[in-house]
């Protein structure tokens, strides 16, 4: 700690020297300063591993210093490190960073925390169907408090990709298809794990990503090709960025695909012009797993020459790859770069750090105590099994199969229906999978000794046990049976033969979606159809419960299967959540955040769409020289905002306070809402707004506000939405920002299909 303390000395010293010239210091100098302090000490090697962000590789408490990163620790070649858990290794790591390296500037821990530590939420697309601020805010502020208390600092989260192809795994890891929304669910993600005050040991530093348009390549295969529009990126794909910086977020991360020819971690454009120039964003940007190297497959350069451009374009950080480390001195001998680009990535780094309090006490979230009492409690699962229930969207219930009774016998069939390590989802690294609740032991401890429950598998995940070797990692098994697809299927008829009703578990497993998880074609695996098939012949009323981490294609299951429950991978407590929906306890309340196609050729598909020159009547379908297919409506299955409730809610006419409206006058739009139903239940209404004529084309709808509203039985309720010009500007050919007076279609309703319309006149 010696050198800790001179360094400190030093710092503090120049910053008295700074406060006695008599200037009011603005929190951002007062960092600027402290940073620069810090610099001026620095060798030029030293500035550059600030730069360098390593995984650590796992090693045993007490063995950090003998550790393969030891060394670049100790020769200021690290600026910080991830993949590295526990408070008591995390501070054996910082000690050699703090005591061993000659300045002792401590490290930053990063972890991807995306849907909780070990606590698991809903997984993001999940979460976002809940349509609730403040659950969602709940949930990065749980995580946040468990990560914090486990040695991390800092998270590569929120994922605030726009994504409107679910062939493209990691829509599960986002907040679906719509800017408006998308974008407040980012603020409310990073306002969740940053809190007000990032110096606090309960908060960390969040990550907007991937920066930018990641969630667009083309066939929805990871890491491919993404090209669009700039008045396309403005309007509906940079929204939630910018939503996530305007929040305060700490550091943005690099996307992997290029954008307009040049790879995101090389676009000058994207990380200097628009991210701080145009947006202000003052943290420091890092890039993803290995992403500068992986630029020399894009063609633009060796190894050099692409962190020299990185480093250019305005990124600070290089995660893994090391080519910051191994040949900036190199660029800045030969006059590539200048020293001053280097210190300007250091600085912001050292910034963070001094943020985050690391100078004042690196060892601030290493506190065992913390690490013992406050990770993975019963009141953190509690609030997360609340949060579950909250996002599961019920997609059919004919018949009201659903609610169950707590009486009789159950057949808990399919591969998902007892299988806890899956409950978690993609992207749940730090999870328990273990100890998570299975839907089998969900519905064990919803019914007791009241219920007869009678399980058999059915099916495998899918037919093919190669493909399925592909989705059974991150340690979590799909259990796969060895037995003939018949003697699976026969042994699930068994199990029905006396049941009152089948609940059928079926779907995805927890890696069928996530990173490097994309599929060509997104229905139900054939080898689950075929046992849903067989199952609906007994004539027996059949819930499916439905895990996913991506929109299906399931029009033969929704046309045959009475009631259909989507749970996405809900968490660690998902079992007890799900139980908990299904026999009543919870009244469902989740809408989808992203378009369900009726099959995949519909794809892409989504809500807000463009009109054509000839545009397809709404509800017809076929008519030659429009713009539709020969064999399949343009309809989805289930649109945007779509979710049931076992109550019903009736909607009234739309009330505006005006019909003609100028300058900055506001609108008021009413609307009824009652619950008509018998159950008391909760509503997401939601407004949408059609600009009709535009200096360029404009969405058929775009949601401009949404409320969650609790209802009793037979409850009536005026639901309020105001609205301003600014609430209607959009981005004009020329990317200026601008509103355009004219005609306006106003819309509220319980989906974005089914709406109560009405018309204003809104001049300048």
């Amino acid at each position: 700690m010696k050198k800790l303390i001179l360094f400190l000395l030093l710092t503090g010293g120049a910053l008295m020297a700074f406060k006695s010239s008599k200037q009011s210091v603005s929190p951002e100098d007062h960092y600027l300063h402290k940073a620069d302090s810090v610099l001026a000490l620095m060798t030029l090697e030293e500035k550059i591993g600030q730069l360098n962000l390593p995984a650590a590789g796992d090693f045993t408490t007490g063995q950090a210093s003998s550790s393969n990163i030891a060394e670049k620790i100790k020769a200021g070649k690290v600026g910080g490190l991830f993949n590295i858990k526990t408070a008591a290794k995390i501070k054996d790591v910082q000690r050699v960073a703090v005591e061993e390296s000659r300045l002792g500037i401590p490290l930053l821990f990063g972890m991807d925390v995306i849907h909780g530590y070990e606590t698991i939420f809903p997984i993001p697309l999940g979460l976002s169907c809940s349509w609730d601020m403040n659950l969602v805010k709940q949930s990065a502020q749980i995580a946040a408090k468990e990560a914090s208390a486990d040695g991390i600092n800092w998270t590569f989260s929120p994922m605030t990709d726009i994504a409107r192809d679910p062939r493209w795994g990691r829509v599960s890891e986002g907040s679906g298809e719509d800017p408006y929304l998308g974008a407040q669910i980012a603020k409310a993600m990073v306002h969740g794990y940053q809190g007000d005050d990032l110096s606090q040991n309960n908060t960390i530093m969040a990550c907007v990503k991937h920066f930018a348009l990641y969630g667009a390549p083309e066939a929805g295969r990871d890491y491919n090709t993404v090209d669009m529009s700039r008045q396309r990126m403005y309007n509906e794909y940079f929204l939630p960025y910018k939503a996530a910086v305007e929040a305060g977020v700490g550091t943005v991360m690099t996307s992997f695909n290029e954008v307009e020819g040049i790879p995101a971690s090389a676009n000058k454009w994207l990380m200097t012009d628009v991210l701080r120039e145009q947006w202000g964003f003052d943290g420091f940007v890092v890039t993803d797993y290995t992403a500068i190297n992986e630029m020399i497959a894009h063609g633009i350069g060796d190894l050099k020459t692409v962190s020299a451009l990185a480093l250019k374009a305005g990124v600070e950080m290089d995660m893994v790859g090391e080519g910051f480390l191994t040949t900036l001195k190199t660029s800045l001998e030969e006059g590539t770069i200048s020293e001053k680009q280097i210190d300007n990535a250091c600085r912001l780094i050292l910034i963070a750090k001094f943020k985050l309090g690391l100078f004042d006490d690196p060892y601030k979230y290493c506190d065992l105590e913390r690490s013992e009492n406050e990770i993975f409690t019963s009141e953190n699962r509690s609030i997360a099994r609340k949060i579950a229930a909250q996002s599961f969207v019920l997609l059919k219930n004919e018949g009201n199969v659903l609610p169950l009774k707590k009486e009789g016998t159950i057949a808990l069939v399919g591969p998902m229906a007892d299988n806890a390590e899956n409950m978690t989802g993609t992207w749940s690294v730090a999870g328990r999978f273990k100890e998570s609740i299975s839907l089998m032991q969900g519905i064990k401890n919803a019914v007791g000794n009241n219920v007869n429950i009678v399980h058999a598998r059915g099916a495998n995940i899918v037919a093919d046990s190669l493909l399925e070797s592909r989705v059974s990692v991150f340690g979590k098994p799909t259990y796969r049976d060895p037995r003939s697809e018949e003697e699976l299927i026969q042994e699930a008829l068994a199990a029905s033969k006396n049941a009152d009703v089948i609940v059928a578990a079926m779907g995805e497993s927890a890696e069928m979606s996530g990173e490097s998880s994309s599929r060509s074609t997104i229905e139900l695996p054939a080898n689950q159809r075929r046992l849903l098939k067989e199952l609906a012949k007994t004539g027996k009323p059949i819930v499916m419960v439905l895990f996913t981490g991506r929109p299906l294609a399931i029009q033969w299951e929704n046309e045959h299967i009475p009631s259909i429950l989507n749970v996405w991978f809900g968490g660690s407590e998902a079992g007890d959540a799900i139980a908990d929906v299904l026999f009543g306890k919870v009244n469902p309340s989740g809408k989808l955040t992203a378009t369900f196609p009726q099959n995949t050729g519909q794809i892409p598909i989504y809500y807000n769409h463009k009109n054509t020159g000839r545009p397809l009547p709404e509800g017809q379908w076929f008519q030659k020289f429009r713009s539709n297919y020969l064999d399949v409506p343009n309809e989805p299955l289930y649109p945007f905002g779509y979710g049931l409730s076992y109550t019903s809610f009736e909607y009234g006419d739309i009330t505006l306070n005006q019909n003609e409206l100028s300058g900055n006058q506001t609108l008021t739009a009413s609307i009824a809402l009652t619950n008509s139903g018998q159950y008391e239940g909760a509503e997401v209404v939601q407004l949408y707004v059609r600009d009709m004529v535009g200096s360029i084309t404009r969405p058929v709808k775009e949601l401009k506000g949404f409320q969650k509203v609790n209802l009793k039985a037979g409850e009536t309720t005026e639901i309020t939405f105001e609205l301003t010009k600014e609430d209607l500007k959009f981005y004009n050919h020329s990317l200026d920002f601008v509103f355009e007076p004219g005609e306006f279609e106003i819309m509220i309703g319980t989906n974005s299909q089914e709406l109560s319309k009405s018309k204003i006149n809104w001049k300048e």
